[in-house]
């Protein structure tokens, strides 16, 4: 049977800038993605993903017209969810509120609608993400849960440096080619994941709940406070708290990112800074992208969304609640509007203008040999598409 987590038109729009370029289910929401989650969980080899046409050939379609499990892409499992959709029976779907949850279809569905025969109304709870700041706002719960899912298959090795300090020793889990030097890890109040060949620098202080994952790099001296994810291959300094880095993604130096959700392949430059609390305590208004305005998430914490491969330069003061969309490169210090569209390239007393496809391709495929990587032509369809339906408006002030 094929397992595909789809998008729909509503959850993908809800949740840019970060699934401009990727499918929902590869957000990163504790130590996993949410595809990884579901295929340890439902124990198969290869997830599938329905996306919005003009991304689905960074995806591979299933090749055999066979039984198919259809789970929403923003949807997080539990044990009692996971329960109740693999008893589905084929063409019976799992609904909540009239949002499709799951549906088992007898056949491999294309392009067609996912339309159920049957429907069944799930009363129990579940966790969907439906904005941007739901990833970092979840994230310590779902470290906590990947915890457990990836001490079941991990090869872990014992913590042999003699200048590092572990509290709660049995809420660590550090895989084979990790390297710990003198560095302070609490995982009294959370579980702390170091992946494989991961570092973590000298004089580092990491508390829990937090996942570091394969390859990535705690830089000299860096402060990681709890509920942060640090994605493959990323490096990281400064102070770190409650967000989540992507893969491949750098803020080496001092300054203070908390509250936030950073793309793929982004850069902070030196002593870039967040605001993740506004001065009134009030709640914070962002971009939503759905709603084509600025929208009241309800929280007292939350500081920058940047879509993959955007750019800040030195000294860059992000605004509370700024988000930050695909490949804007933001240079100049000082504080830049809260909305940065797509392709922007400019800064506060510099003004703004369309950023070059092919110089965004040049310094993308400069970052990306630097890791072994290269920018595949499917990549660069959806970003060329993405740079045709981008508009150079100005922001609404709020």
């Amino acid at each position: 049977m094929h397992i595909v987590l789809f998008d729909t038109p509503e959850a993908h729009r809800a949740l840019l800038p970060l699934t401009f370029t990727r499918a929902t289910a590869d957000l990163r929401v504790g130590a996993l993605t949410i595809a990884e989650k579901w295929q340890r969980l439902l124990r198969v080899q290869k997830v599938y993903r329905r996306t919005p046409a003009y991304m689905q050939p960074l995806y591979e379609v299933p090749g055999t017209a066979e039984e198919t499990l259809y789970i929403a892409g923003n949807l997080l499992p539990d044990a009692a969810l996971i329960q109740a959709i693999e008893a589905l029976a084929p063409g019976e779907g799992l609904v909540q509120n009239n949002k499709l949850l799951a549906m088992r279809a007898t056949t491999f569905l294309h392009d067609q609608p996912l339309e159920p025969s049957h429907a069944t109304e799930w009363t129990g709870t579940c966790m969907f993400l439906q904005m941007p700041a739901d990833v970092f706002r979840f994230n310590g719960e779902q470290i906590r849960f990947d915890f457990d899912l990836l001490a079941c298959t991990a090869k872990p090795i014992a913590v042999t440096d003699p200048h590092t300090v572990i509290y709660g020793k049995d809420n660590v889990l550090v895989e084979e080619g990790a390297r710990l030097r003198a560095c302070v890890i609490n995982a009294e109040d959370g579980p702390v994941y170091i992946g494989r060949g991961a570092q973590v620098q000298e004089m580092s202080v990491i508390h829990g709940a937090f996942a570091l994952c394969e390859g990535a790099v705690v830089n000299i001296g860096g402060k990681m406070r709890g509920d942060t994810t640090i994605g493959p291959y990323c490096k990281v300094g400064g102070e770190v708290s409650n967000s989540v880095f992507w893969g491949y993604s750098n803020k080496a130096h001092d300054g203070f990112v908390g509250n936030s959700v950073i793309g793929a392949w982004c850069n902070l430059g030196a002593d870039t800074n967040t605001s993740n609390l506004k001065n009134n305590y009030s709640t914070v208004r962002v971009w939503s992208y759905l709603h084509n305005d600025y929208i009241d998430t309800g929280l007292q914490f939350c500081g920058l969304t940047m879509g993959d491969h955007a750019k800040a330069g030195i000294n860059t003061m992000f605004n509370t609640g700024t988000v930050v969309g695909v490949a804007a490169n933001i240079f100049g210090g000082d504080f830049p509007p809260k909305h940065i569209p797509s392709f922007s390239w400019g800064g506060a007393h510099y003004g703004w203008q369309l950023y070059r496809l092919e110089e965004l391709f040049r310094t993308a495929g400069r970052m990306m040999q630097r890791r072994g990587k290269q920018l595949s032509e499917a990549e660069k369809q959806v970003l060329t598409y993405l740079y045709e339906q981008s508009r150079q408006t100005k922001p609404k002030e709020v």
